[in-house]
């Protein structure tokens, strides 16, 4: 059941601010050494954040002692204070899989705290909307740490909320605006996922129900949104301090400041002594790392010399209701040649050879004069859970081919919208290595990226990661209206 209505909850207490809270998190994390390493299931948890380097995670399952994905991140993380996202794309494997490479990485981290003889905090970055291995891969994260250091967590924050997108945390339960609506996300169509569906808002109860019963919605601690606004940092300090044997504790946020003073209650708990583990949505990394939010990125900042000379390739997976609207909105404004990739001839063949010749023969002809939209056919297959995920990553790799084999050609620049086809595509298709999330196109969400190590033809080309949950209708077409360098697209965007 719902307690209190968000409303009720929201408005008992005016958000208390910190003058200058980030610079304060920035100058503890830089005094203590600590540096932020974000496990993100898919390509998408980044959009909160710029001036960071994200590390694409091998396709193979990483190898105990793998050094060359070691010193990568290292080198991502060689500043005190520094933030490093390592893409997993967790979500789109079945759950021991995730577990494995959660376990391989709670391991990296405490090989990178010797290194760098100081703190490296983990945050297992997954979705605002509640879909992801989550007690998996927690669980695996403190198996590895104690594995190589002898110690587990003390507790394990859940932090979902992603303000940019209209999901935040009050009474203990998750909202997502949807429309004119403020829902609970169990009322959402997110919660009806095939693979990671769920019935329960309040993340109490969602732990004990994704447990089996094994956590008590009872024994799940909680910091009220009456904690961070009336108690303050140093409250929330002594409420996670407190925390002890891998406790989860639900952490509520309706306010970018909530988020703040959770993250210098963090700091101050972690100098004393605690060690906690994050599960969270993309707001609250940026309040760890200390990143202040920045104006979006617009055309000029993408093209500083004018227009792009060629076209470019928008490629959509996510099968989600307002992904398909999105994409009515781009076909409607115009200019786009729509390629279909018949999913059903993929599977069913068991080959993708022909659906990708053929797709990436028209796509090559057709950029030659305009955008081009690639893009899965709609009719969705649902199967069991990890049957599901199979399926899907073998269409993602399908379209990633096909993009690759679509290279020659010159793009000017890559849309990918859904998590999972973004990280196939990236990796896959243009081998992307290494990357700088440059910023965003919208205040908090869908990140550009620069490529940093990748194949030669995807050097110079801006790449846009576009999760499938977020944004308006016409979000996907204003994207490409910048990318094209119009003088006429929408402000902010």
């Amino acid at each position: 059941m719902i307690g209190a209505d968000w409303r009720e909850e929201v408005g008992r207490f005016e958000p208390a601010r910190v003058a200058e809270a980030r610079r304060l998190v920035r100058e503890a994390n830089e005094a203590s050494g600590r540096r932020l390493l974000v496990l993100d299931d898919d390509p998408t948890g980044s959009q909160s954040v710029h001036g960071v380097e994200i590390v694409m995670m091998r396709e193979t399952h990483p190898a105990e002692g793998d050094l060359e994905e070691l010193e990568e991140i290292a080198r991502a993380l060689q500043d005190p204070g520094s933030t490093c996202f390592v893409l997993t794309n967790s979500r789109s494997l079945p759950e021991a899989d995730a577990a494995a490479i959660s376990f391989h990485f709670g391991r990296v981290a405490i090989e990178l705290e010797r290194r760098f003889a100081g703190p490296v905090s983990v945050v297992s970055r997954s979705d605002s909307t509640l879909r992801g291995h989550l007690l998996a891969e927690v669980q695996a994260i403190d198996e590895g740490r104690r594995a190589a250091g002898g110690r587990g967590y003390d507790g394990v924050l859940l932090v979902p909320a992603y303000l940019e997108a209209g999901r935040f945390t009050a009474a203990d339960v998750q909202w997502a605006r949807v429309g004119d609506d403020v829902l609970p996300v169990g009322r959402t169509e997110f919660a009806k996922d095939a693979t990671f569906g769920y019935v329960n808002s309040d993340l109490r109860c969602l732990l004990e129900e994704k447990s089996g019963g094994a956590i008590r919605a009872s024994a799940v601690a909680s910091v009220s949104l009456e904690d961070l606004r009336s108690g303050g940092c140093t409250h929330v300090a002594e409420v996670l301090g407190a925390l002890r044997h891998g406790r989860f504790a639900v952490v509520n946020a309706a306010d970018d400041s909530d988020l703040e003073i959770a993250a210098l209650g963090v700091v101050r708990a972690e100098e004393d002594g605690a060690s906690l583990l994050v599960r969270s949505g993309p707001s609250f990394v940026a309040a760890l790392a200390g990143v202040e939010p920045v104006a979006p990125l617009g055309a000029k900042d993408i093209w500083p010399a004018g227009r792009p000379a060629g076209h470019g390739i928008v490629v959509v997976g996510s099968h989600v209701a307002l992904t398909n609207r999105q994409v009515e909105a781009l076909v409607d404004r115009g200019d786009v040649v729509t390629i279909v990739v018949d999913c059903d001839a993929i599977v069913d063949s068991g080959s993708s050879g022909a659906v990708v010749e053929a797709c990436a023969s028209a796509a090559r002809d057709a950029l030659k004069s305009k955008d081009v939209l690639l893009i899965t056919s709609r009719t969705l297959r649902i199967a069991d859970g990890e049957a599901n995920l199979t399926i899907g990553r073998e269409i993602a790799t399908a379209v990633a081919a096909i993009v690759r084999n679509t290279l020659s050609a010159g793009p000017a620049w890559l849309v990918a919208k859904g998590g999972v086809t973004s990280h196939s595509v990236l990796t896959r298709g243009l081998g992307l290595r290494r990357a700088e999330v440059v910023g965003q196109l919208f205040a908090g969400f869908v990140s550009l990226f620069r490529p940093l190590e990748a194949d030669t033809e995807a050097l110079e080309m801006p790449c846009v990661v576009f999760a499938g949950n977020v944004g308006d209708d016409g979000a996907l077409a204003d994207v490409v209206a910048i990318l094209r360098g119009d003088a006429g697209a929408r402000p902010g965007a």
